[in-house]
Order: C-alpha cells, then structure tokens, then sequence
C-alpha cells in the first residue's frame, strides 16, 4: 500500500492549461508563524539532501502569482550569513501548499551539477572556515565611497551587509572543450562558485557634480579589497495634450481650487496615496526633489509642444506632466487588464513621477529607493517622457519587486532587457485604444525612445541591436562584460523573434544565421502570448543571479506551463533563443504527412483512461489519497512504497520516417523520506527497441536527491528516431526503507 506522500503537490485541475491567467490580487504578506513555516519546509527538503542545519533560509519578499497563487523569494543563508545571488522562488498556493521551486544554488559545501550528462561531477570550492570579519560596516563603507566618489554626498543613507560572496567562472561543457570562444552557444558554458568570500554588500547612493552616483560595491570584509563593483542607477539612457500622443484622456482629482494630477483610481499607499505626478520644478539632478503635485485651475493640461524654458506650471511646462501621467496610467492598465499585476510590486502600492528634473537634463531614470521615477527635460533628446521610456523605467520598478535581477553581467542586460521589453507592450497596449485584456499585435514600433530623440535615431533597435554599433545580435562569451544596456540587445532580439517570428533574406534586419533547422524564418506568436511567457518567467522563474542559459530554460518552463510541453508556444521559445545563440535550433514543424498539424503519438498520457495503452504495473494508475494530478484526476504514481520494489511502465510508440519534430514531454512530481547524499531510489527514463529488451537511449534518471515540491515540466526531443518504432519506459526502484514517490501525468510525445 502507498504511503501518505509528506510533501503535498498542488492539484492543477481547477486551472486550464491554455486560458489567460490573472494574477492574483494583492497578496497579504505572510505572519513571521507563516513564515516560519514556509522556511522550515523548505529546510526540511534540504535535510533529504543531507544538509545541515548550517543552512536555512531567509524571506526577502512576497507578490501575487496566478490567481490563488503567492509567490515568496527566500534568500539561501549559511550559517545565518546570506549568500549572495543564491535563492529559491517558491510558488504555494491558497491553501499554503508548494506548487514549485525554482532556485539559484550557490551555497558552501554544494558541488555543482555536471555541464552534460555523463559528466564526472564537479568538485565543490572549500567552505569558508571563518566567518568573522576583521572590519566593521563603517570601516567598509568608507572604503567603498573612497573608491567610488571620495568627495560625493549621500542621498539616501549607506548600507553595508555582512555576507558569504561567491566569486564565479566560467567552465565549459565536456562536448564543447574544443570550440573555438567565437563558436561557443551559451548552454555550452555554465558559471560555478570558484571560491567564497566573506564580504559587506556595500550600497551607495551618492550625488557628485549634478550626476547620481548609485553603486553596489563589494568589500573584502577582511583587507577591505574590492571585489567587486557595478552602477545600479536604472535609466533609459544608454484630455491632456500630450507631446507625443495629440490628446489624450487623464486621470485628474478635483480639488477645492480647481484639479490635481493624482490618479487615486490606480494604486493606493505611497508617498501620495496614489499615482501622482509632481513638479520637480529645476530641482538638481545632483539631489533631486519631487516637489508637490501638479494642480491647475481647469482640467484641460499642457499644449503638446516640447518644453521651452521658463514656467514649469504654465500649459508649455505642464506638457512633459501630461505625457508622464498617460504614460504612467497606460503601464499600469496594460500590466492590470492583460496579466491582473497592480502597480510595480504587484501588490497595488502607489508610485509617482517628478517631471523637470534638472536644466536640461538628458535623462530619466527609476529609483528604487523611493520606487519612483524622475524625468528631465531634455538637451540632446526631447522630453524624456514618452510612452515606451516611462514603460521601461516603470518597468524597472517590477523587476526590483520580483526578481531583482543583479544590475550588471548578462543578468543586468536581462534587467534591461525586461524594461524594453515592458516599454514596448505599453506601447502598443496605449496606441491601441488603452483598453482590453490582451497585448494588441502591433501598435508599438520596436525601438526604444525613438520619439525622443532629435536625430531620429533610437536607442535601441530591439529587432536588430547591433543597429547602435554597441549592442550585440547574439550571445557571446563576452556579453557579460559589456555595459548592460548593450548587453540586453541578444534577449531583446529574441523577445521581437518570439512575437513576431524572423525572416528567411539573409541580408535584411530580421534574419538570423543560428536558424538552421526548418523553416527558415520561424513564426512568431504574438505579442500577448510573448508577453505572457515572459512576464511569468520572470516574476515566478527567475533569480537575481539569472544569466541568459537560465533565462531560455526557465521561459520555456513558463511556455510550457501555459501552453503545453510541445505547444508552438515552447517550440516558438527554442528558435526565439536559438536565434541569438542559445540552445539549439529545432525543427518547427510541417512534413509528416500531416499538413503541419501536430499528431499525438501516445495514448491515454493523462491516465484517465486507467490503463489502456500501458503495459507493465499497472496498478500504479488511478486516482490514489496522499498525491494530486497534474489535471485530470489520475496519475501514474512509481514508487511511495517504503520497501524494496520494482515498478514499471511502458507503451510502444512509432516516429513516422517523414517527421520534422518530435517532442515528448510529461509533468512529473518527485518527494522523498529519505535523509542523506546516497542515491537509494531511482526513476530512468528510457527508450527501448520495440521488444522491449534493447536500451536505445536513457532520457533521464530522476533520484530521491532530486525531489521538488509540485510538478516540473520535462521535455526531450526525439527527431534522432525518426522512422522507428521503440517503447517508451518509466522504470522505478526503491531500496529496503523510506519512500520516494515518482509521480507521473500528463505524458505526451507529439510528432509533426
């Protein structure tokens, strides 16, 4: 008889697959009881793995998922020290149950996985013996300023947090030990902890000779060394009549004396109790003050001409408030009405631009400091304030609220990218009517701050980056080098190819050499199902430490969730990243005798048809207590028996000789009691002769040191056996005490 599973798998019935998901209202932010709950489940799975109590967790912030979902990010600590981009996002559902884990593991005593398998295992760096600093926050803080801006001033207080910093490098995956560095793809390198250093997370925000001078310094917290060091000033740099959008309809309040720019409809909180646009009136950008609201006696604004000089609150001067009003307004209906995110943080808290910050100043940027943002005027460029500009900066505003990308490396061009990414959806939701629950399909002009600028060139050209001579078109073992807003260009190519597919002319803007399979301009899905993608795989998916290999995995886990294993949506995101070098271009379908239509090859892969189409042990269908179905209401369940056993399912299946493509995909869920580092239970997935006798290929071997709370999408890709016939097979053994259960639904291989 199955034991009663301890680890509880959210039951996904209750949620189509392939409708629109909302996010969640604001979510209520967890007791420390809760909390403390939540961490010791989650130290609990980290004790089935053997590790000790050195090692915890530490809730860093909380926002709304999918409707009934919360998502919680828990910092992973060593010894009470936080170890710095080292993470789980955790997904739970109403009932507190984990639905998912997604994390960036970089904790002491931890080996790294193996590049491919088969690989040896690598060996994990030494764990730091002493974790006693010899210098104090102070004494750290005044090396930081003293090698940043030794005369600066601070804005906002310095903070320094004593942490274990892994120091990372880069290694190669055995197959690609011999590529030249110009031919390697992103998924043949990975980044491991090379050592750890006891270190202050130093955070300055400074102001020196009218510029801000925001950085994250990293001190030795021994010799006060820097080990590190990186800007995190996020700008866009590199009936109203508005500048740029003729008239449009804003969201005043009235007041006794007439009408304020504050929009108490949308948000709530905040330094203004809603979304408020204020004069900062010249202020200097050395230390910039919001100022007060914008109040005007009628509640007609602004003459649409780009600003002049002198009064800031006549019609000219109201202008660049008119164009930041709508623009705020249409980021926060284009995030509500298509995905159910209120505001930047998700939880529905207010926020607020000042407009005419500086003399001329060339600039806007979002502070995370008071969550809000600032725009200049303009010398170079005109008015910063247009619509795609206030959509990136406020965009920045989400990540901080979610993932927190770390602003430099490939995951600082990802926090970019996300801001572009954002600006051009709002886009094309404002030009659209404003209105809907869908991302319109065009609308926005794929090019960042375009209307801006005074010589009719962009900043960036999101279709094809390298149009700026700076930003790259592809992944390159060198983009995490370069200045962020660069290295955003590859995820912003292939965010356009994933919406709006590319093109076969070699020699126009929308092609790509790294398509190689067929056809060869692939389709693209649209704006709002990219969108979606995207947006899910940041706020649930990604950590702050996500580099551009982890960003393809964990967006095409989203594609998947929301679409299906082999949807085109999942086969739309391999090409969208293959086309910028990372992973490998698959075929996208046609052939096959099937017109391009995809053919299911397996039968009953949800099990609720008992057993039909399955050989083997078949008792382990059904609708057993103690485990949940991915959907439907059976499931295959391996395993959960707490005893020596052998369990095994199978089914024949045929790739047709013509196939282009040929995916398998299954969601499985894996929980364990048992303790320790030594393998005792094992899954394999295989591909056997038609007999059934011959191993042609083993997918995969799942363990009881791989457990994960909730079901994880798997996906394989079979083109390589075209033509034959084989049996497919889920082969499970456990050992003489503690179970592992190896829960399996919704098997799919998809042939077109």
């Amino acid at each position: 008889m199955k034991l009663r599973s301890p680890l509880l798998a959210l039951c996904l019935a209750g949620i189509p697959l392939h409708a629109a998901q909302l996010m969640s209202a604001p979510v209520t932010v967890a007791t420390p009881q809760e909390s403390a709950g939540l961490v010791a489940r989650l130290t609990a799975l980290d004790a089935h793995q053997g590790l000790t109590n050195d090692y915890s967790f530490r809730i860093s912030s909380q926002h709304p998922g999918i409707t009934g979902q919360k998502i919680t990010r828990a910092q992973h600590t060593y010894k009470g020290l936080r170890v710095f981009g080292s993470e789980s996002v955790v997904v739970t559902n109403a009932a507190g149950d984990i639905v998912s884990v997604a994390s960036s593991d970089r904790r002491p005593g931890i080996a790294p996985s193996a590049t491919t398998p088969g690989a040896a295992p690598l060996a994990a760096p030494p764990t730091p013996a002493d974790l006693t600093p010899t210098l104090t926050a102070d004494d750290a803080i005044r090396a930081a300023v003293q090698d940043i801006a030794a005369g600066a001033t601070h804005r906002w207080p310095p903070s320094a947090e004593l942490l274990i910093y892994p120091v990372m490098k880069t290694i190669r995956a055995s197959s690609a030990g011999d590529k030249p560095d110009d031919q390697l793809n992103a998924l043949d390198v990975s980044e491991v902890v090379d050592r750890y250093a006891l270190a202050y997370m130093v955070r300055l925000r400074m102001a020196l000779d009218g510029k801000l001078v925001y950085y994250d310094v990293v001190v030795d917290a021994r010799d006060g060394a820097i080990i590190a060091k990186w800007p995190t000033l996020q700008t866009v740099t590199g009936t109203g009549n508005s500048q740029y959008n003729g008239q449009v309809p804003i969201n005043t309040t009235q007041t006794a004396g007439g009408f304020q720019m504050l929009d108490a409809a949308r948000g709530t909180g905040g330094k203004y109790g809603g979304m408020a646009i204020t004069n900062a009136d010249h202020s200097s950008p050395n230390n910039p003050n919001p100022g007060s609201i914008y109040t005007n006696n009628s509640n007609t604004w602004g003459d649409g001409k780009q600003y002049s000089g002198g009064s800031t609150t006549s019609a000219n001067g109201q202008t660049a408030a008119v164009n930041a009003l709508w623009g705020l307004m249409n980021t926060y209906d284009t995030n509500k009405n298509v995905l159910g995110w209120q505001s930047l943080d998700g939880n529905n808290t207010a926020t607020y631009i000042a407009a005419h910050v500086g003399t001329a100043y060339d600039n806007a940027f979002y502070d995370d400091s008071c969550k809000c943002m600032y725009i200049g005027d303009g010398n170079s460029f005109y008015s910063l304030g247009a619509i795609d500009v206030i959509g990136h900066e406020m965009s920045h505003g989400v990540t901080a609220a979610t993932a927190n990308l770390i602003y430099t490396g490939e995951s600082g061009g990802l926090n970019e990218s996300n801001s572009d990414i954002g600006g051009e959806m709002v886009e094309a939701y404002a030009r659209n009517g404003d209105t809907g629950s869908s991302v319109p399909a065009a609308g926005n002009d794929w090019m960042m701050g375009k209307e801006i600028s005074k010589s009719g060139q962009p900043l960036r050209w999101l279709y094809k980056p390298s149009k700026d001579g700076r930003s790259p078109d592809a992944w390159s073992s060198a983009l995490k080098n370069l200045d962020v807003h660069y290295a955003s260009g590859p995820n912003n190519r292939m965010f356009y190819f994933l919406s709006q597919g590319s093109k076969a002319d070699t020699t126009g803007d929308y092609y790509s050499p790294y398509l190689t399979r067929t056809p060869a301009a692939m389709s693209g899905i649209g704006n709002d199902k990219a969108y979606r993608i995207w947006f899910k795989a940041l706020t649930t998916k990604f950590t702050s430490s996500t580099n551009y290999a982890d960003a393809r995995n964990k967006v095409l886990q989203a594609a998947q969730e929301l679409y299906g294993g082999t949807s085109k949506e999942a086969i739309a995101v391999q090409r969208a990243y293959a086309a910028i070098n990372v992973g490998a271009d698959i075929d996208e379908g046609g052939g096959g005798g099937d017109s391009g239509e995809a053919v299911e090859r397996i039968t009953n892969g949800g099990f609720e048809n008992g057993s039909t189409g399955w050989r083997g042990t078949i008792r382990v269908i059904g609708a057993h207590s103690g485990q949940a179905p991915y959907e439907g209401t059976r499931y295959a369940w391996l395993g959960g028996n707490g005893r020596r056993s052998s369990e095994t399912l199978t089914q024949r299946v045929q790739i047709p000789a013509a196939a282009t493509s040929a995916q398998l995909s299954f969601a499985l869920h894996i929980d364990t009691s048992e303790t320790g580092s030594a393998i005792h239970d094992t899954m394999v997935v295989s591909l056997r002769a038609a007999s059934g006798s011959t191993i042609l290929a083993t997918l995969a071997t799942y363990t009881n040191l791989t457990p994960a709370e909730g079901y994880q999408i798997r996906s394989f890709d079979l083109l390589p056996f075209k033509g034959q016939q084989l049996t497919l097979s889920f082969a499970m053994r456990e050992d003489r005490a503690r179970q592992t259960s190896f829960v399996l639904d919704k098997v799919s291989l998809l042939t077109k």
